[in-house]
């Protein structure tokens, strides 16, 4: 995959976390707290991986391993919002992967 297509990649990825987080908390008694901590950080990332700054793409990958543990306990806890975790932890681990390729590819290569 070209750097370029990584990175709308990673940013369409991260949209639609986003865009997970605001409805599965669209009708949360603390609505600007969760809109804050759970859809701002993914919509930031997002505007970063697109304008190029240099470590959104690493932060994305960090903030992903959070994302992975919160999907799996709500998963586990919550069943009745069971579907809204795992897409959390499908699109989480999108990011880890599409984030951390090119460190693994160049870990990898053939010198």
């Amino acid at each position: 995959m070209s750097p370029r297509a990584q990175k709308w990649t990673l940013a369409t990825v991260l949209l639609a976390l986003a865009a997970v987080f605001a409805v599965w908390f669209a009708h949360d008694r603390h609505w600007l707290a969760s809109q804050l901590v759970f859809t701002a950080p993914p919509l930031l990332l997002a505007l970063g991986v697109v304008t190029g700054r240099g470590k959104a793409m690493f932060w994305a990958g960090v903030l992903a391993l959070f994302w992975f543990s919160h999907g799996v306990m709500s998963a586990w806890s919550h069943p009745e919002t069971a579907h809204f975790a795992w897409l959390e932890l499908l699109l989480a681990l999108a990011v880890i992967g599409i984030s951390s390729a090119p460190g693994l590819r160049q870990r990898f290569s053939k010198r």
